[in-house]
């Protein structure tokens, strides 16, 4: 894993004032865009990948400060981005905290395929007249690519293996119905697994489909899950 740790580029106050800290790592993340394609459209790509991620990582926040939980900051990382906030002892806010995220990128799929087809829709019929045709069906495309990003973030933040959210869901419904030791065997075991087979995995994604994953899951901390030496 990279690391998010780092002394920050700069920092600034993000909504609800919390602070937001940006490491080097992350202009990796910008690297790779203008690496494979140096154009304003691979510019504006990452873009919106990188709004995604600051709306996903303070939906975390919100659900934390809407609960009493304080978030002490965001970080924008090469890997995407952490919200680190405040522990608490109840599990339904820990469930909260967690789905928050996913569902801010549901929720901007959601809002921009609406945008995306009812454009769509109206330019197929000559609306706006006056308007650039080309430049309609570009803000066309482009709310649907963005529909598009979020869709494939909400996906990848759902595969339950820690550190994404996904793995923390995972173990915390676990725990509804199951005992802690229990939960942590299944969660853990299974974390394992999946990291074992993660690299095998983003090999096969970025041959198909060439994007590459900055993360790699620790198989150390799913053994200690596994253990009931850590939580997720």
């Amino acid at each position: 894993m990279l690391d998010t740790a780092a002394q920050p580029l700069f920092s600034f106050r993000g909504p609800m004032g919390v602070r937001v800290d940006v490491v080097p790592s992350f202009l990796l993340l910008a690297g790779v865009f203008v690496l494979f394609d140096p154009s304003v459209r691979a510019l504006g790509f990452f873009a919106m990948i990188a709004v995604s991620i600051f709306l996903h990582e303070f939906g975390h926040a919100w659900g934390a400060l809407v609960q009493g939980v304080s978030v002490q900051r965001v970080v924008m990382w090469g890997g995407g981005g952490l919200c680190y906030h405040g522990g608490t002892p109840d599990p339904r806010k820990r469930e909260f905290i967690t789905i928050m995220g996913p569902l801010v990128n549901l929720a901007l799929w959601a809002i921009a395929s609406l945008a995306s087809t009812w454009l769509y829709g109206q330019l197929d019929q000559g609306a706006f007249n006056g308007f650039s045709s080309d430049t309609g069906w570009e803000i066309a495309w482009q709310l649907h690519l963005f529909a598009w990003i979020n869709l494939v973030l909400f996906g990848i933040n759902m595969i339950p293996v820690n550190p994404l959210d996904g793995g923390r869901l995972f173990f915390f419904m676990l725990w509804r119905v199951t005992k802690l030791e229990t939960a942590s065997r299944i969660a853990g075991g299974l974390g394992v697994v999946a990291s074992v087979l993660w690299i095998p995995a983003a090999i096969y994604v970025f041959i198909t489909w060439g994007y590459i994953l900055f993360f790699i899951p620790s198989v150390q901390h799913h053994l200690a899950i596994y253990r009931g030496q850590s939580l997720p």
